[in-house]
């Protein structure tokens, strides 16, 4: 197709979505209309396309490393406790951030506990993440890097053993615009629960192969990966697996839980900041953009019906209430661990909180304050650690399956 004929057949994709936008919109005039048309097509393609970057938005002030400070904009993220990354100079510069030594309305200086890379003296602005750790070497412990073999090829994972092996193993899935360093937090205590962890990479996230259309499914896909990581798990000694899954991965991993093969080895599943709910984070999206509900509704309509393509990219349309598991919470069946912020800023908690109110039988919820998005570790990792510790331990008396297999090996 010409790039004319694409930018045509966009055109007509955002026309189309405007058109059938207008059986909910009657009041509205035509401008209208249309002008919700394309906002609706611009925010379903922005939801499954891949960020090849992303900005530095937070504002320098002051650089002392002398001192080892380093003085920022006042954001929601940079007067949060804890210790987080941040990247500058368009991510060829990082440092890690420590605690907070002052802060005033409009601005907060913080220990630089160390620049790993780049000229942090000169920065005039940055991105701060939760990211405290850049692979597993900066964790001082033994690891491979490994292939997982999928049905696009083979996915870059890293492979951290167990100091004894117990046949438990973790398989750790990152969320929507990161990488697998994110998960690289959990591995401590999934170390002292003697797990294997497995980090793992999948489709179109800038290190698994990508896919035929380059586009997320919002873990209607990606599921998949996930699947071969639990063949590649089982394959080399896996008896037991416990699926961890942050924001997206969150998704990604209910999606696997409930469709992937696995013969029993699944055991539980862990969930920081999920996405239990498309619907309900693009709709919370746009309540913070300050769109209508009909461009939501749009939005939605575009990435569910196959003639949406031509504004997302999707080859196959993207099944939202397979991915709502509020509403299929009876679908579920392992024991299910959600650690949520209810200030997260990007994925609500709402939906967290109905899952864990429609099955307390198997939902454990432990609800974080002021720990915004996938941040929980970095606030408070005592807590975090210690709820992890603790689910881990009820895992045998909530999944018969463990308990028989503890006995028969005399655990």
């Amino acid at each position: 197709m010409k790039a004319t004929d694409a930018r045509q057949a966009r055109a007509n994709g955002l026309v189309l979505a405007a058109l059938v936008l207008a059986g909910g919109a009657l009041a509205l005039g035509t401008a209208a209309i249309v002008s919700a048309g394309v906002l609706a097509g611009v925010m379903a393609r922005r939801i499954v396309t891949p960020s090849s970057k992303r900005a530095d938005d937070t504002r320098v002030f002051a650089v002392d490393l002398a001192a080892g400070t380093i003085t920022l904009e006042a954001t929601v993220d940079a007067v949060l406790p804890g210790d987080y990354s941040f990247w500058f100079a368009g991510d060829t510069g990082h440092a890690r951030l420590g605690g907070i030594e002052r802060r005033t309305e409009k601005s907060v200086t913080r220990r630089v506990l160390k620049v790993d890379f780049g000229d942090l003296s000169t920065v005039v602005s940055g991105r701060l993440g939760g990211y405290s750790f850049l692979g597993p070497w900066d964790l001082g412990v033994e690891f491979s890097n490994v292939t997982v073999p999928t049905d696009l090829g083979d996915a870059p994972a890293w492979l951290i053993p167990a100091a004894r092996d117990s046949g438990d193993w973790v398989i750790q899935v990152h969320g929507r615009g990161v990488r697998r360093h994110e998960t690289l937090r959990a591995v401590p205590v999934f170390q002292s629960a003697g797990y294997t962890s497995l980090l793992v990479s999948y489709r179109n996230d800038g290190e698994a192969p990508p896919s035929a259309d380059g586009r997320f499914g919002l873990g209607d896909t990606e599921w998949r990966d996930v699947e071969a990581a639990i063949d590649f798990a089982a394959a080399n000694g896996a008896t037991r697996i416990v699926l961890m899954g942050w924001s997206m991965g969150g998704a990604i991993s209910l999606q696997a839980a409930t469709r992937a093969r696995h013969d029993g080895r699944l055991v539980g599943i862990v969930l920081d900041s999920p996405v239990i709910d498309w619907a309900d984070v693009v709709a919370y999206q746009a309540v913070l953009l300050r769109l209508p509900r009909i461009v939501v509704r749009g939005a939605l309509g575009i990435m569910a019906h196959r003639w949406g393509r031509v504004v997302t990219g999707l080859h196959l349309p993207i099944d939202l209430p397979r991915l709502d598991f509020v509403a299929r919470a009876a679908d579920l069946s392992l024991p299910i661990l959600i650690l949520h912020s209810d200030d997260d800023g990007y994925v609500p908690s709402a939906p967290s909180r109905l899952l864990a109110e429609a099955r307390p039988d198997i939902v454990t919820l432990v609800p974080f304050a002021e720990a915004t998005h996938t941040k929980l570790w970095n606030y408070d990792p005592a807590a975090w650690n210690a709820a992890i510790l603790a689910w881990l331990g009820t895992l045998a008396s909530m999944h018969p399956a463990i308990a028989a297999a503890d006995e028969s090996a005399g655990r």
